[in-house]
């Protein structure tokens, strides 16, 4: 991995800007290394002096509850799928909006699974506080959910459901779909094609 070795001088730098700087920096880091990263190393990585950090955090727990925090929150993908073109094909949008969710759960997953890994997560006092509760993780799948229902809109008058039911649906084949390793992996395209077309082909 490339670390920058430059050092950011941002003197009107506010200190929510600051603090979403080092998170971004240090994201990746937490994902490779989990809780053994250290605070030098994630300066270096955002181009800042190790002490900046414990200007805006106070101490690494808070720091690597920041980083699970911003690993598992919506926005980003939700985003992602927000700027779909309604212009491509139904098809090709659901692909696009897939493949946005994998990427979303993949971070999140190296971030949560590297701080599980290396036993730091559970009881750690900076992870327990930023991580989302029951209804934050309900209202996150609802940004999620809503976002691919607006995918659906330009076809609504040859929709069979409602845009908001059939996102729903295709999350679920989404969170069940067999994993890469597996003897018969399934590919994004496939699971569009059926969801939308049926398990049986038409006879021609």
């Amino acid at each position: 991995m490339v670390e920058t070795k430059t050092r950011r001088r941002a003197p009107g730098m506010s200190p929510e800007e600051r603090r979403a700087m080092i998170i971004a920096a240090a994201v990746p880091l937490v994902a490779e290394y989990g809780a053994a990263v250290t605070t030098s190393r994630i300066a270096r990585a955002a181009g800042i002096g190790e002490a900046t950090i414990f200007r805006v955090f106070a101490d690494k727990d808070e720091l690597l509850g920041a980083c699970v925090a911003e690993a598992v929150r919506p926005d980003h993908v939700v985003r992602e799928i927000g700027s779909i073109s309604i212009d491509e094909p139904l098809a090709q949008r659901l692909v696009d909006a897939a493949d946005a969710l994998a990427a979303h759960l993949e971070r999140m997953g190296a971030v949560v699974g590297s701080l599980h890994a290396s036993g730091q997560l559970r009881g750690q006092r900076g992870a327990d506080r930023e991580r989302p509760a029951a209804d934050d993780r309900a209202e996150s799948m609802r940004q999620v959910r809503d976002a691919i229902a607006e995918l659906f809109e330009p076809e609504r008058g040859t929709l069979r459901l409602p845009p908001e039911k059939l996102a729903a649906m295709f999350l679920g084949l989404l969170f069940v779909r067999p994993r890469a390793e597996e003897p018969a992996p399934v590919e994004t395209a496939e699971i569009v094609e059926v969801f939308l077309h049926g398990a049986i082909e038409e006879a021609k």
